[in-house]
């Protein structure tokens, strides 16, 4: 492997949906529910969210995957 210069970190992720059932399509409520997730993380900087949604026979069940770095690591 050769320096070419570049700075490379790993990435995090972790995905999240609300509970099955009644609920389970409610995108305001997996939205807050990622943010809390979000803010107990601490210092971190989020690259990509993804929304994916899965089929099942309660309806449509969204979930979120967060892509993310702790930015109070030492990197040195």
């Amino acid at each position: 492997m050769h320096d070419d210069g570049k700075t490379s970190w790993t990435i995090r992720h972790f995905s999240q949906a609300n509970p099955s059932g009644a609920a389970q399509a409610d995108v305001a409520a997996l939205l807050r529910r990622v943010a809390d997730s979000l803010d107990r993380l601490g210092a971190i900087e989020v690259s990509d969210i993804v929304m994916h949604h899965e089929v099942t026979e309660d309806g449509i069940w969204p979930s979120l995957t967060v892509y993310f770095h702790k930015t109070d690591v030492d990197e040195g």
